[in-house]
């Protein structure tokens, strides 16, 4: 199947909604010559930049170079659903689950991340549409509905503020009648994502650093001196590049470190962006208040508004290649693309018609433990964070943070957490890794099918404390 075959899909573009903006700035000229500084960024996604910003405020007059491979925020930092959320452990029941005695301290930590967010778009003028509504997840299947409570009174053990909404009240601020309640948790945003990663390419560069694009890194080794002067050498196609200091910010893209090859895989997420609604559209739904939304469903759904009055949607699908293959042409995977849509109405069928203007899809990468790791390599001068499982918008900030106190060499509450200090476990080599993953997918999607009773094989993951999220 070449296109999809869904009506409202016939005039969609197959782009990232979010790159298809005027405002996008012009391409930074590639590296030339072969400098030498005191910090390379690899990446300019959120955490490269984010690194890139808080080096040069923490040190104004530091010498910082980002390299970036293609544009910065082309990848998932500016194609993602633009969900800022506050949660460091993608969601509180992961936290409980691996970081049951430091998560009131996580809990507090992603709050106060979230704020300085917020205080750098306002300070920064970055214009991104943050709009800090809360989020709401909600109940589509009767078994979901017995946990809201418990939640509610859990999250409130650990400082985090949850909302109990029954059918009624959910549907009072978004009316689908697959809604059976829902809690809103307030400590979220949704944003425009790829005028974020913009406007701190922006930030950077009144700050002084310099940004290379179209320079893709293609090694990196440390030389030494014997004059206590090491530098780390990362080699491009334009040249070499020495730094004092590396951050490595590639995520689902191929690690220089050879120690990191299995410790991720790439998957492939999806999502549709709608025309903007009509006034009798959005009074049909409700919705006025911008929160983001996500099911309950292992093979969960996200959506939200934009600031023109339309509905990205998307989620579901979450595809792996054997190999941990990456190709452009996995961008477009038209059978996604009808569930999807099948998926939107089946929610607002009062929406029935509605065309998508935008299809696309992109990268990202997970781990083991569904959250970000964080680590240091070549005796302490090169640091890195990945992992971050679709929910590293926010994340992002609170990595640089992490992997510019360990460069530092300093002992902060950030550095201290065994969240920060212990790895994940990698994944097997293949064909485990694909027969492993692809076992997950049809047990999750099982699961959804069967009032979430989980299988031998999810309960024997679970056990192990691996995964694979959807």
């Amino acid at each position: 199947m070449d296109a999809p075959q869904h009506p409202s899909l016939a005039d969609a573009a197959p782009t990232p909604y979010w790159l298809d903006d005027p405002a996008r700035p012009a391409e930074a000229a590639p590296l030339e010559g072969a400098p030498s500084v005191d910090l390379v960024v690899v990446g300019g996604g959120y955490l490269g930049l984010w690194t890139a910003l808080l080096a040069a405020t923490r040190e104004p007059g530091r010498d910082v170079l980002v390299i970036e491979a293609e544009t910065c925020g082309h990848a998932a930092s500016g194609r993602n659903g633009g969900f800022c959320e506050a949660s460091l452990t993608h969601g509180l029941g992961n936290g409980i689950s691996r970081w049951p005695d430091e998560l009131a301290t996580l809990v507090r930590l992603g709050r106060e991340n979230l704020d300085a967010i917020g205080t750098t778009i306002e300070a920064e003028g970055i214009d991104c549409d943050f709009v800090r509504a809360g989020a709401l997840s909600v109940a589509t299947q009767p078994e979901q509905v017995a946990g809201l409570a418990d939640e509610v009174e859990e999250a409130s053990s650990y400082g985090a503020t949850l909302t109990l909404l029954d059918a009624a009240a959910v549907r009072a601020r978004v009316d689908s009648p697959t809604y059976l309640g829902a809690v809103h948790d307030p400590d979220s945003a949704i944003l425009e994502p790829a005028r974020l990663a913009w406007g701190l390419r922006e930030a950077c560069l009144r700050r002084g650093v310099r940004i290379v694009e179209g320079t893709r890194a293609l090694g990196l080794r440390r030389e030494r001196s014997g004059r206590g002067s090491d530098r780390i050498a990362v080699r491009t196609p334009h040249g070499t590049v020495r730094g004092r200091q590396v951050v490595l910010a590639t995520n689902a893209f191929k690690p220089l470190l050879r120690r990191l090859r299995l410790m991720t895989v790439p998957v492939y997420d999806y999502a549709l962006m709608t025309a903007p609604l009509s006034t009798e559209q959005r009074a049909a739904i409700g919705w006025t208040g911008r929160e983001g939304i996500g099911d309950r469903t292992n093979q969960f759904h996200y959506y939200r508004t934009t600031r023109d009055g339309r509905i990205l949607w998307g989620g579901y699908d979450a595809i792996y290649h054997y190999g941990s293959g990456q190709r452009a042409a996995y961008e477009q995977r038209p059978e996604t693309f009808d569930v999807l849509a099948d998926h939107f109405f089946t929610t607002f069928p009062q929406l029935e018609g509605l065309p998508f203007t935008h299809r696309w899809g992109g990268v990202i990468d997970t781990c083991t433990r569904f959250t970000a790791f964080h680590g240091t390599a070549m005796n302490g001068s090169v640091a890195y964070a990945l992992g971050f499982t679709g929910l590293g918008v926010a994340a992002t900030r609170f990595a640089a943070e992490v992997a510019l106190d360990q460069l530092a060499d300093e002992e902060t509450e950030r550095t201290s957490l065994r969240m920060v200090r212990e790895k994940p476990l990698p994944f097997p080599p293949e064909p485990a890794r694909w027969i492993g993953i692809q076992a997950t997918r049809w047990s999750l999607a099982k699961a959804d099918a069967n009032g979430g009773k989980e299988n031998l094989w999810l309960r024997t993951m679970d056990r192990l404390g691996l995964g694979f999220d959807s």
